[in-house]
Parts: C-alpha cells; structure tokens; sequence
C-alpha cells in the first residue's frame, strides 16, 4: 500500500482499499442485483419501473435529492435500476455504494456534446476517457486516459448490432467545468482525438476498475460545440433518451 504524493493535490493518490468511511459503512440488509442500469435519464427510469412493476430496493438519500433504486424483471432477468446524478463526484459515490452493494456489472447511458460535425441522436459507445475532472484520481493513479472496460464494450456492441444500429467508438472527454469548455480547450481536446464531451465517464470507469466491477457506457449525441462561434443546443437528445434506456437494458443483460 502507497501513498503518491505530489506537488499538486489533484495527481496525489492512496491505493489503500481502506478509507475511513466505506460505502458499506451503514451495513444496510439491502442487495442489489448484480446487474444494474446506472442511468442519467431519470424519467425515462420511472417510467420503466412503473411499466415493470418494479420493487424498490432502498433509496439513497442524499443531502440535495432522494434516489429510488428499483428493481425490475425483465426477460426473466432480475435488474437494478437508478438514475445517476449529473457530475463526477456525485455519480462516482454512487456507483462506489452500487457495487458494495451487489451490482457488478453496470451499465450507464446518457448524453454528450458532440465536438466534431456528428448529427444529433446518433449513439456512440467510448472506449477511453480523458480524465479532466476530480474524482476519478481518488481511484486510480494518475494518468491522461482511462480505458472502458473491455467486456462491457463487447455487450454494448452486440447490442447495438442486434439492434441493426450503426455506431462509432470514441475517445471522449470528461470534464468537471461546463461553462469552462473554451474555444481553445475545445480546440486542443479534439487535437488530441476527443469527439464528444461529457461529465461523468471518466470517473465511473475509475471506480469499477478499482472496485473489479465491469461498468459500460451507451452515449448519444446532444448539443454541438463543433462550431465554436455558434453552439448549438439542438434538442439536447431527447429523442434518444427512451431507446437509450432500452439498450442500456439489454446490453447489461448481454454481458
């Protein structure tokens, strides 16, 4: 067991397993299914588990908003589904807390702003994250990229054949600053090979790699910034997000 320090805080890292306050620190009697949709579309998810008749496991209270965790049986497989929350921090502690509790195999689905010309509701699968936000550096060391695990892209992509839908993978940017995504950032992140942006993809590869859970993600295109002098909200996806949730479902089930 180490600790890495470093003149900046961000890059110093502890690979003990240990810490003060575990997820299982309440030593709840709940347990989640070992296949979980960790999901930003948190209507859609109601809406799924009013349709199944689902079962709610426990709700994770947190200090802003209360979160359901439904259980559902969908082709005589036994799910967990849960919104994740906007952001690296709030949705990696839950992620961390989902596998305590049982999920293994996790996957994500949700929205991303499109850098390069990619027409809006198109779905893509990330295979590698750039680590441009917070939490992820509590998990593993520090490095410029973090890979997607190799199983659950094979789920996904199954999925997505069988579905008969075309897909692109994609190196995509995770980035804690929204509202700090300027001209020459957005400029150098596509240099690099980055053609989506988003908030949470990063980190939540971090903590199941950490943890030894396999955890995948399903994205589709939202706005635009690929003309700098002119974003574009589009209809941020919308359209997408019912068939999201459906092949998020099926993909965990793939794996």
């Amino acid at each position: 067991m180490s600790l890495f320090k470093n003149e900046f805080p961000i890059l110093e890292y502890d690979d003990s397993k240990d810490s003060v306050i575990m997820p299982d620190h309440e030593k709840l009697e709940i347990f989640i299914p070992k296949k979980c949709v960790f999901s930003f579309l948190a209507d859609k998810i109601d809406e799924i588990a009013k349709k199944y008749k689902a079962e709610i496991i426990w709700t994770f209270d947190s200090i802003t908003k209360s979160y359901p965790v439904y259980k559902i049986n969908y082709d005589g497989r036994e799910i967990a589904l849960m919104q994740a929350p906007v952001g690296a921090a709030a949705s990696a502690q839950i992620l961390d807390w989902l596998i305590f509790y049982g999920a293994r195999e996790i996957i994500s689905t949700g929205s991303c702003g499109n850098l390069t010309d990619i027409n809006e509701n198109t779905f893509l699968v990330p295979t590698l994250a750039l680590r441009d936000e917070g939490a992820s550096y509590h998990y593993l060391k520090p490095s410029r990229f973090v890979n997607i695990n190799k199983k659950a892209l094979k789920a996904i992509e199954k999925t997505l054949i069988d579905n008969n839908l075309s897909y692109e993978e994609v190196k995509t940017w995770s980035t804690d600053g929204f509202f700090r995504e300027t001209g020459d950032m957005v400029s150098y992140r596509i240099n690099e090979g980055c053609k989506v942006v988003e908030m949470e993809c990063s980190a939540l590869a971090a903590v199941a790699e950490f943890r030894g859970a396999i955890w995948g993600e399903i994205l589709y295109t939202a706005d635009s910034l690929s003309d700098l002098t002119n974003y574009d909200q589009r209809n941020f996806g919308r359209d997408s997000e019912e068939y999201a949730l459906k092949l998020a479902i099926e993909a965990v089930i793939n794996i």
